[in-house]
């Protein structure tokens, strides 16, 4: 029973076993590798009347580090580059500078609003490839940037961008003595900026998870030193209590359609996979037999649940049940550790926590053929979340000795990290797209 009890505590609190050094600064936003076929693209400043010269400058700067990190683009140097004498840029111009898109705009201002309006253009054809137009308040003009950036994006890559979605994750603040006395839960954008408090407290938080229409948050909670699951509202903070059984209240994961919450009890005993009918209140087993079994996370069908175990024997991995029948399913076989599942929209891709040797890592497995391959290998690193458009993972690593909230690509060939305030970074959890 010692052996069980360690090994579900191992898995439970990974975030802290795995990463034992504290942040003592804010970052700044760091590509540390990119594609080598990146996009050559021009970001021209947007044109102003004036009097939107920082609002201009604020989108500027906003757009040209969500394409430059994202690891597919690569901006070319605007200063020298010619005047525009009419509407379209100089196509000649950009040729000779290899330039593939050039991205151009104007701001006005309109008393406490702004019209804005940017072109993507296309340098060998000669045309606007689109153009859209956009009227926001000052507080809003991150948030179009960001948008802007998903738009081009998804235009010229092919895949939705996530610029506008958001990552939420646990910040532990240490005394000198390296003991946590304080624990917020931080939503931010998906670069890291823009952190907003939604919890503050001095008892842990851990397992968050976005609900499927981004407007909440379940999370868990040892307030009077006790598991419980809680959901808050993002918006105006209100929350609830869903579930405070005798014993561990962990891992919580909403359905698919937002209707049912898959959660760890330990009402048999061992902690096992429940569902949790969050308008009728019922409550139905999914797992049993000796094992322990955590961290459920929902196929995109909504039929089955993959879920960390040890069943097979003492180390963790990965495996999959049928909600109706009880059926499970190995998933993983390669290395001796693997945890903390996360799956892609499409039900394809599967990424975990990867332990090979001493050094955890995170590891994308294709589903359909059990192919695993790892793309980060530090020793520091946890708590992987897919990004909704199934191209980027989330997760917690380290930077010089300080705990930072870090992405890197699929194929691993784009890796960066992300600031983030003062304290140590654990289990983030990226947001679903919301519009």
């Amino acid at each position: 029973m010692i052996n069980k009890t360690r090994f579900f505590l191992n898995i439970l609190f990974a975030g802290l076993l795995t990463l034992s050094f504290t942040a003592e600064a804010t970052l700044e936003l760091e590509l540390t590798q990119g594609v080598g076929s990146a996009l050559p693209i021009a970001i021209m400043s947007f044109a102003t009347n004036g009097g939107g010269l920082e609002a201009s400058k604020n989108l500027n700067e906003v757009i040209n580090n969500d394409l430059q990190n994202s690891g597919r683009f690569r901006l070319l140097n605007t200063a020298a580059a010619p005047l525009q004498s009419s509407a379209l840029p100089d196509y000649t111009y950009w040729r000779t500078q290899k330039a593939e898109n050039i991205v151009t705009g104007s701001v006005q201002a309109s008393g406490n609003q702004y019209q804005v309006s940017f072109q993507l253009h296309d340098v060998y054809n000669k045309n606007v490839l689109l153009e859209q137009k956009y009227t926001v308040s000052s507080t809003q003009l991150r948030k179009l940037a960001h948008r802007i950036s998903d738009t081009i994006y998804e235009k010229l890559i092919g895949i939705p961008g996530v610029f506008s979605t958001q990552i939420a994750y646990i910040l532990v603040q240490k005394n000198a003595r390296g003991k946590p006395i304080k624990y917020n839960l931080e939503i931010a954008d998906a670069d890291g900026y823009n952190a907003q408090s939604l919890l503050i407290s001095n008892q842990p938080i851990m397992s968050q998870t976005w609900s499927p229409d981004g407007k909440k948050i379940a999370y868990v909670s040892f307030e009077g030193n006790r598991s419980a699951i809680y959901v808050q509202n993002i918006n105006n903070g209100q929350r609830q209590i869903i579930a405070k059984f005798p014993g561990i209240n962990g891992a919580p994961a909403w359905s698919p359609d937002g209707r049912k919450m898959a959660l760890v009890l330990t009402q048999t005993g061992d902690p096992k996979i429940y569902i949790l009918d969050l308008s009728s209140k019922q409550l139905r087993q999914v797992t049993s037999s000796w094992s322990l079994d955590t961290e459920p996370t929902w196929m995109p069908d909504g039929r089955s649940l993959l879920f960390t175990s040890n069943r097979g024997g003492s180390s963790p991995q990965i495996y999959k049940v049928d909600i109706n029948t009880g059926e499970v399913q190995r998933v993983t076989y390669e290395g001796s550790y693997n945890a903390r599942p996360s799956v892609s929209a499409d039900g394809k891709t599967l990424v975990v926590l990867h332990q090979d040797g001493n050094l955890f890592g995170i590891a994308v497995q294709d589903l359909a053929s059990g192919r695993l391959t790892k793309v980060t290998q530090s020793g520091y690193n946890e708590s992987p979340t897919l990004a909704p458009n199934g191209y980027m993972i989330a997760y917690a690593s380290n930077q010089n000795g300080r705990g930072v909230l870090a992405e890197v690509s699929v194929d691993g060939r784009v890796k960066l990290f992300l600031p983030a305030r003062e304290g140590e970074v654990q289990e983030p959890a990226w947001g679903p797209f919301t519009h």
